[in-house]
């Protein structure tokens, strides 16, 4: 069973990066439809990006040029490298994981579709 797990979440100045990883364990993540998706106070959970198997990754447009998507074969681990950060990017992160095939939709369907989630991990952005 596919069981996503963040980790690397904290307290960071604006402007300031961070680096979030989501280590698969008991799964090949190359096989599934990665994504990072972020749900702040009040708000509802949004997509930030994902990747498919060959490593393509697709961003949404308020993160576009500051976060990027990559995976470690050899480790088995997804990161989500956020750099440039604004206090609007704080939120909760999640790793998610659906069919390969979802992927094309997985930014833009319901998060409640999305079968397998992290636990995730807490972003803050503030001087």
């Amino acid at each position: 069973q596919v069981q996503p797990e963040e980790s690397g979440g904290e307290s960071v100045p604006p402007g300031g990066s961070l680096r979030l990883s989501c280590p698969a364990s008991g799964y090949k993540y190359f096989k599934y439809c990665m994504g990072w998706f972020r749900q702040a106070p009040g708000k509802e959970r949004e997509g930030v990006g994902v990747i498919d198997s060959d490593g393509t990754a697709t961003y949404a447009d308020s993160v576009k040029g500051r976060f990027t998507i990559s995976q470690d074969n050899a480790k088995n681990t997804l990161y989500l490298q956020m750099d440039s950060l604004k206090p609007e990017d704080t939120a909760m992160y999640y790793c998610a994981a659906d069919h390969l095939l979802l992927c094309p939709l997985m930014l833009t369907i319901s998060p409640s579709d999305i079968n397998s989630w992290g636990q995730g991990t807490q972003v803050t952005v503030s001087s």
